[in-house]
Parts: structure tokens; sequence; C-alpha cells
């Protein structure tokens, strides 16, 4: 992720082009019908602003001054990237600090940037074809892909993708009303876009926990090596004789984290599970007054994230911590659903106060006991 031994551990071009590369080809649809889909999405987009702003009682008019971007699928990978880049500079700026003082920097320099950047490539290419909707929190501004924010921000203060190849592809295959489909996923989008412009401190606390979780990371080079050899073994079922395994049923991505980086991740897993559970909410909310085939699509869409599209991408989501994300979805929509039905949405929107009042990960799991922290402490 940075030089080592004269050596770019990750080259960025190299990914984007490698993804670009093997990028699956979007559904096959005509010139017209192409530019239809986009402008239909950014009509949604914004009629989805008003729609959530008043179920979820957050934010005003003037809240929203991030972009929406109707994308393909290099296009992802490329904002992605970026992403990537702008939030892991602080790792990239300690490494490159520690080059050359670790006997294993030159092996790391040795495997190079290029192999790294065709692996990331690779990764983002299996992701770019099924993301519908992204809102990037972090996302620097570009020529090609602007972003919002104050024009003195280091970094944009976010935008919202919307990948019309892929929402397309969905449409088909659940063979749903497209109109209603589209709007459906433009109202999930939206809640998350509404989620980090009506809350000002939740993007830095957010960032503030991921530099924590960055900053634990092990930078010597032959301790990383070690700690991946490590879980390849017990992905690979190739544990010493005698050990037990401790590490069963976790993806690669928690294999390798330290103890204090679990922790850390304990706390995201939280959050995320808030954010996303809680635009389920909003979509399936918003949905009956707007989208008049949203239990058929909500019941189609249910069963597609169960099954995953094969066996293959099964293994995949299992290797990436993939079904992790699926599983956010799930409890953070039942934690949301029992606070709401506790102490309606002013009650649940306390959880925007500051870092204080958001769930834990144990509260996720157990609604009331959220609920009893919060608002109880708060009456008493």
């Amino acid at each position: 992720m940075t030089s080592i031994g004269g050596a770019e551990m990750v080259d960025w071009k190299l990914a984007v082009a490698t993804a670009t590369r093997l990028v699956r080809p979007g559904p096959e649809v005509s010139r017209d019908e192409a530019r239809d889909v986009v402008a239909e999405l950014r009509r949604h987009a914004k009629a989805a602003e008003e729609h959530v702003r008043g179920f979820t009682r957050m934010g005003t008019e003037d809240t929203h001054d991030t972009p929406v971007l109707v994308v393909d699928r290099p296009g992802w990978v490329r904002a992605n990237v970026a992403g990537f880049r702008e939030l892991l500079k602080p790792l990239l700026d300690k490494m490159q600090e520690r080059r050359g003082s670790s006997p294993g920097g030159a092996v790391l320099g040795a495997v190079g940037g290029k192999v790294t950047g065709v692996e990331l490539g690779m990764l983002l290419s299996f992701l770019s074809s099924r993301v519908l909707g992204q809102y990037e929190t972090f996302a620097p501004a570009t020529r090609e892909l602007p972003a919002g924010g104050p024009p003195d921000a280091a970094s944009g203060a976010g935008r919202l993708l919307l990948v019309a190849p892929n929402i397309v592809h969905v449409e088909r295959e659940l063979d749903v009303e497209p109109h209603d489909f589209r709007l459906w996923v433009c109202l999930h989008e939206e809640t998350h876009r509404t989620q980090f412009t009506a809350v000002p401190w939740l993007r830095d606390h957010l960032e503030g926990e991921i530099q924590s979780f960055l900053e634990e990371t092990e930078v010597d080079p032959m301790t990383v090596l070690e700690r991946i050899r490590e879980a390849a073994q017990s992905l690979a079922g190739g544990r010493p004789e005698g050990e037990e395994e401790e590490d069963g049923g976790r993806s690669l991505v928690e294999i390798v984290q330290t103890p204090a980086q679990r922790e850390i991740l304990a706390r995201l897993t939280a959050v995320m599970s808030l954010l996303e559970g809680h635009a389920d909410f909003v979509m399936d909310g918003v949905g009956p007054a707007v989208v008049p085939s949203v239990s058929e699509i909500r019941e189609k869409f249910q069963q597609r994230r169960a099954r995953g599209a094969s066996r293959l991408d099964l293994a995949l989501r299992k290797l990436l911590g993939l079904d992790a994300k699926l599983r956010q979805y799930r409890d953070g929509e039942r934690f949301v659903r029992a606070v709401v039905e506790q102490v309606g949405m002013d009650g649940f929107n306390r959880v925007w106060t500051s870092p204080n009042t958001l769930p834990t990960k144990t509260e996720i799991a157990k609604p009331a006991d959220w609920v009893a922290r919060v608002h109880r402490k708060a009456e008493s």
C-alpha cells in the first residue's frame, strides 16, 4: 500500500486497469434505453429526498449538498479506488516511514505493487457487478467524480453512486416492475445520504474509528506475512496437529485482525448494522405509499440475498466477510423496527444525538437494552 524497498505495494492505476478489463459486461440495452434509465434514476433520487426526509424526520431541504452520480461498473471501480487511497493515506504514510527498517521489507517489495494491484483489481471487478448503489462517505472530488462538502475540506463530504447496469440486471433477474424497483433502490441509498448529511458528526466519528482500526495494523512485513500464512492455513484446514480451531467460521478479514482491532470492529459492526438496517426500514416504510409492488420486490430481493448467485459467489462472500454484511441488514432492521415500535420515530432518532447514543453490538441484538440505556437514563 506504499513503497517498500523502492517498489509500490499497490499499483493503483493497475488495479483500475485490471478491474476494468475483467469486469463483466452489463445487460444489453440500447443507447436510448440507457439514456432513459439514467434520467429516471436521477428523477427517483431527487424524489426520494423528500420521501425519506418526511418519513425519518431528519434533515431539511438545505441538508443535501452532495451530488448524485449514475455510473457504470468501471465508474464504480474508479470511484472506490479513489476512496481507498484517501482513507488509507494515514496507514500508507505510517508504512512509508517504516520502509527499509524491517528485514522483511525487501520481501514484500519483491512481491511488488503489480501483483497487489492485480489482486485488488480482481476483487473490485467481482464486487462491481453486485453493488446497486453506494453512498461514498470519504470520497475525494475529481473532475470525473465530483463530491460535496465545503470547498476548504481536505476531502469531499460524499457522493451518492447509483450503478445503472447492476440495477437493470437485478430488476430483470427478479422480473419486477422496473420503475418501482429503481425508486425502491433510490430510497435505500438516499437514506444513507440523509444519515450523513443530517448528522454532522457521523462522518468524523466513523472515520476516527476506521483510522483507529488502521493504526492497529501490523506494519512489520514479516509479521504481516506470518499472519497471512496462519490465516491461509486456517481457511485451508491446514492447522498444525493439536491446535484448536479458534478461527472456525470467521472470514479472512477477521482472521488477520489483532485483538484491539476486533474490539474496534465490534463498534464499527454496530454502527454499520444501524445504518444498513435503518435504510432497509425506511425503504420498506416509505415503499407502500410510493412503490405499488414493494411487497413483491422485497420478497424476491430477500430470496436473492439469501441464496447468492452461485456456489462460487457463496464461497467468496464467506471468504471476504460479505456474509456479515447480509447479517447487518437483517439485524439492523430488526433493531430499528423494535425501537420505533417502543418509542416512536422521534424516540429512535435519539440514536443520532452523539457517538454515546449509538447502539453497541450487544444492543443491536437486544434493542430493549438500548432503550433502557438511552431513554430511561435521560428521563431519570
